[in-house]
């Protein structure tokens, strides 16, 4: 099936050309325009009627499909997109898909049905079905994906490195002298979750530390969970001198736990988060952490949705932000036994 691409080899022009021909004609010269329509004509090529209607009668709305949009993490994204959206004229829709996929098919939807010009994805599943005979730009409407990765090729999309930020805070950990360090992680299907937890595996191997599954639990960026797997971790008879947990909430209620159960923080168990929230400085200790370029991240977004919106074809594009670690006092040297 004949599509942008085929006509831009035809015209002898970019895939973009056509795409402004087709959705903004105003912008291209007179005599491209000829040459496009004329290969289009020849062809009898029909733009994808979802592509062009989701151009043509803009809402000037935007949609941000995110699994808690309450989260302190998802807030500064949410908010640096909102600043950024209002400066091009477009309002931001929430989503809060509680991680179901049938409320990401339902706020995707929005786009099919013009309520929204474009979708800001912060989930790891597509919420579209794809025909493989046609391409992404002609199925989708404007889209960015951050965060939690698609398993889609083409689709712009931000992100950190996950692997190496957990390898790096892991690293920290093993400097400091423990070996025996137990993991809250996140939801283990999701990627974020998976990639970290290979950080973190990576950083023992290297050292030359076993990876002990009974030190791993899963938490689901849960506060409840993370008391809940705070506990199991300390009821081991050889209990871990240091925990890392997949996000700076999770951190915070393990150090509430450690002191409930009358544990000191780091005397006894160094606690290591992931994220550096807003106020996990003013942690009592003040949590160690890997920060997110969280403003940033949004946006990157809004500055991969824009082209979109004015008619560009979607464009493959990994952007990886820099994380760093930011070391406080609720990490310290392992006790001796």
């Amino acid at each position: 099936m004949i599509g942008i691409k085929e006509i831009a080899k035809a015209a002898n022009v970019s895939p973009a050309t056509v795409s402004r021909v087709l959705h903004n004609p105003e912008l291209v010269s007179e005599a491209k325009r000829n040459q496009v329509l004329e290969v289009v004509k020849r062809t009898g090529y029909t733009p994808n009627s979802l592509g062009v209607s989701l151009r043509k009668a803009k809402t000037h709305k935007l949609v941000a499909i995110i699994p808690d949009v309450i989260s302190a993490f998802n807030y500064p994204v949410i908010r640096a997109i909102e600043s950024m959206a209002l400066e091009h004229g477009y309002s931001l829709l929430l989503g809060d898909t509680q991680e179901l996929e049938c409320r990401e098919r339902s706020f995707a939807a929005m786009a099919k049905s013009r309520q929204a010009d474009g979708i800001f994805l912060f989930c790891s599943r597509l919420p579209f079905d794809l025909d493989e005979s046609l391409s992404l730009a002609e199925q989708l409407p404007p889209i960015v994906n951050a965060c939690e990765m698609v398993e889609v090729s083409g689709i712009p999309k931000v992100n950190i490195d996950n692997r190496l930020a957990a390898k790096d805070a892991t690293n920290y950990l093993l400097s400091l002298g423990h070996k025996r360090i137990g993991v809250i992680a996140g939801n283990l299907q999701t990627p974020s979750t998976i990639e970290r937890l290979d950080g973190f595996k990576s950083a023992l191997q290297a050292a030359g530390i076993h990876f002990q599954p009974e030190l791993l639990q899963a938490a689901n960026y849960s506060l409840a969970l993370a008391d809940k797997a705070t506990r199991e971790l300390m009821s081991k008879k050889d209990k871990p001198t240091a925990i890392f947990a997949f996000s700076d909430e999770m951190a915070m209620s393990c150090i509430s736990t450690l002191n409930d159960l009358g544990i000191h923080v780091p005397h006894d168990v160094s606690v290591m988060g992931f994220d550096n929230i807003s106020y996990s400085a003013y942690m009592n200790p003040a949590l160690t952490t890997v920060a997110q370029p969280m403003a940033e991240i949004g946006r990157k977004c809004m500055e991969l949705i824009l082209p979109q919106l004015e008619g560009e074809p979607m464009a493959e594009s990994l952007h990886i932000l820099p994380h760093e670690l930011i070391v406080r006092k609720s990490t310290g040297p392992a006790q001796k036994a």
